[in-house]
């Protein structure tokens, strides 16, 4: 075998080891999640398992020193500037399952060489591959809608065209972004589609000027047509396995659930972020059930993915509904209720900011207060 050839197996064995090590510790240490960094760690210890016979050879004629692709030794200068033109954790998730993927592309038709056939299978490292290419897009996706649900905190205002008073859905958007609300969510069960569709693409292009997430209420069609940051689904709408397998990548999706049982459950299906409620008794919604905070703590305890609290929450209980550990409130009647949505929100988070300082204060031990 040519030492041409050897040297060219160890290099890209090497290369593609260390991006699936970077790619495991990212969905480990980064995402938590659990059956992805196993998938990966089991993708890096079949590699080692599918190249060890060739172990002895790769290290007798490595070469490091005389590589001509070695950049200049400039004081780590070249890689440092190199790593800080990737812009975020996106990037680097794309550098280095690309320099597995090839690495990998490399090995598999190396192993094609008749010299080799023996001791490589072609079409192990061609699984490999595809397998890299599957985490890369779920990594990928799972990034880029922790950008979002990252965001998904503070005064979440539900813009229910039935409970506008006849107002004008654009200004009572701006108020509430101007009062302090971190998302919108349109929501409308009454409106001809066409119609909707206009009042969405309007409250799009406020909460993307102002920096803030746009949801729409089950309408899955019209989130996507104006490219909303996700939709909120309930029991009785599409299933969210479909929700999601529907929606773009970067896309995420809420569900509404009354039990722990339900919210465990909906996690599982891919639920970006659960919504729990009604946590007191609303007449915004018929037929809802209240759950208390007593539920709402139960799941914030199980979850992973950000509660948002929602039904019946107003100036007076919503510091209860913040340190029961919500992370996000939503209203409807408390902020489109009022005369001054503007104020009415910016009490609210007020409230809010409050009640989260003095949760933090009341968990604090004797020797960290």
């Amino acid at each position: 075998m040519s030492l041409q050839v050897l040297r060219t197996i160890d290099a890209n064995v090497n290369r593609s080891r260390e991006g699936l090590r970077v790619l495991e510790d990212i969905a480990r240490y980064l995402l938590n999640d659990v059956e992805l960094s196993r998938r990966l760690r089991s993708l890096r210890h079949d590699l080692a398992r599918e190249t060890v016979s060739l172990n002895a050879a790769l290290l007798s004629h490595r070469d490091s020193a005389h590589d001509v692709g070695r950049p200049p030794d400039s004081g780590g200068g070249q890689r440092l500037s190199e790593s800080m033109s990737l812009r975020g954790l996106q990037d680097v998730v794309t550098a280095n399952a690309r320099r597995a993927e090839e690495a990998l592309r490399v090995i598999e038709e190396l192993a094609k060489l008749p010299e080799l056939r023996h001791t490589l299978t072609a079409g192990r490292f061609e699984q490999a591959r595809f397998a890299v290419y599957d985490a890369e897009r779920e990594l990928f996706s799972r990034i880029s809608r922790r950008d979002k649900t990252d965001r998904l905190s503070g005064l979440y205002v539900i813009v229910d065209r039935q409970f506008a008073a006849g107002r004008d859905e654009t200004d009572v958007t701006r108020m509430a972004i101007e009062g302090g609300a971190s998302a919108i969510q349109l929501r409308d069960k009454q409106a001809a589609k066409g119609e909707l569709l206009l009042v969405a693409q309007k409250l799009r292009k406020l909460c993307g000027q102002a920096g803030i997430l746009f949801i729409v209420n089950d309408h899955l069609d019209l989130a996507l047509a104006v490219d909303a940051d996700g939709v909120h689904v309930g029991r009785h709408d599409l299933p969210l396995p479909v929700v999601r397998s529907a929606l773009p990548i970067d896309k995420i999706v809420g569900c509404s659930v009354t039990t722990l049982s339900r919210a465990v459950e909906a996690q599982d299906e891919g639920a970006d972020y659960i919504a729990v409620g009604s946590i007191f008794p609303t007449t915004t919604k018929s037929g809802t059930t209240v759950v208390g905070l007593d539920v709402l703590r139960q799941i914030k305890r199980r979850v992973s993915v950000p509660v948002v609290a929602i039904g019946g929450i107003n100036r007076d209980n919503i510091g209860q509904v913040v340190e029961a550990g919500a992370n996000s409130v939503a209203v409807v009647s408390a902020v489109l209720g009022e005369e001054d949505v503007r104020e009415a929100g910016h009490q609210l988070v007020l409230q809010m900011k409050r009640a989260s300082e003095e949760r933090g204060t009341d968990s604090q031990t004797p020797s960290q207060a």
